[in-house]
């Protein structure tokens, strides 16, 4: 297992109730395994709504693998008015 931290911005954050959750995971485990997790978790209040993934604080395409210590941040689109 390997231990990550989530960082929950705007509607992430409102979805999961907190701005940030400490979690112990799998070897091996992807940013898009997270996502998934996260989009279950949260059961459709996220459905329609396309996040950008942070790794340590630098944006990342695709899914790469997590290593501990990692900290994730899930970044919904901006929205202003």
């Amino acid at each position: 297992m390997i231990k990550i931290k989530i960082k929950c911005f705007s509607q992430v954050r409102y979805a999961m109730g907190k701005d940030e959750i400490i979690m112990d995971i799998e070897v091996g485990s992807t940013t898009s395994d997270l996502e998934s997790f996260i989009i279950e978790k949260v059961e459709g209040k996220l459905d329609n709504i396309s996040l950008r993934v942070a790794v340590n604080q630098k944006y990342v395409q695709g899914s790469i693998e997590l290593k501990d210590g990692d900290e994730v941040a899930f970044i919904p689109p901006v929205q202003g008015g």
